[in-house]
């Protein structure tokens, strides 16, 4: 851990990170909060408080932490607070402006198979990561189609004008190939997947966009 926080000052530090440098008083106010069928939740990086609240109103057993381990606050206070309550938590990191990697896929399907429910899934805002989280939960877990699924939505704050939108690009590049030659997603992502080609062909359609989520919103 970073902080200590067996100390007061550690402790009263590592909120402090979490408030100003994480933007955890934003979060606050609004978590950015949602229930999915099956016992999945998503949302942004929850405070300790918040954690306590889920796990008090929907006994959460598994929070999925996709930011991985990190240098702030939150995620000390997170690992503290999931010990106190006897929540396991997972880091399994995604990313917001890369396409997944073919193992990053393939670990979100055997993720979302072995872990306990309800579970919690976050990232920092819970708009990208969590979204394309919820995209795979919903896909391995429920079984539902790909092309019916809107978890990468403006109602979560997530903008495909940006960076961001290379992950709604990378679906949509499994929903053309499926078009023309019906293939599973599994199947295409293990054997007619490029991720270095389909990363060179996105192109982020907007700077404004791109400089609003990066420099305006800060997201990770």
């Amino acid at each position: 851990m970073a902080y200590d926080l067996t100390k007061p000052y550690g402790r009263f530090m590592a909120y402090m990170n979490m408030q100003l440098e994480d933007h955890g008083i934003v979060r606050s106010i609004y978590n950015n909060f949602y229930a999915l069928p099956g016992g999945m939740y998503r949302c942004s990086q929850p405070s300790p408080a918040q954690i306590r609240k889920y796990h008090r109103l929907y006994g959460i057993k598994t929070i999925i932490n996709l930011r991985g381990e990190n240098p702030h606050g939150s995620y000390d206070l997170e690992v503290d607070t999931c010990r106190e309550l006897g929540i396991e938590l997972i880091n399994f990191n995604l990313y917001s402006r890369d396409m997944p990697s073919v193992e990053e896929v393939l670990g979100a399907r055997d993720l979302f198979e072995r872990i306990a429910y309800p579970a919690l899934m976050h990232c920092k805002s819970g708009a990208d990561r969590a979204g394309l989280g919820a995209t795979f939960y919903r896909h391995f877990r429920l079984g539902e189609p790909l092309d019916q699924i809107r978890e990468l939505s403006p109602k979560y704050g997530h903008f495909t004008i940006a960076r961001t939108g290379i992950l709604d690009f990378f679906l949509a590049c499994y929903q053309a190939d499926n078009a023309r030659a019906p293939i599973d997603f599994l199947t295409w992502v293990q054997t007619r997947y490029d991720q270095k080609a389909l990363t060179e062909k996105f192109d982020a359609r907007s700077r404004l966009g791109t400089w609003f989520v990066d420099k305006v919103l800060r997201r990770e």
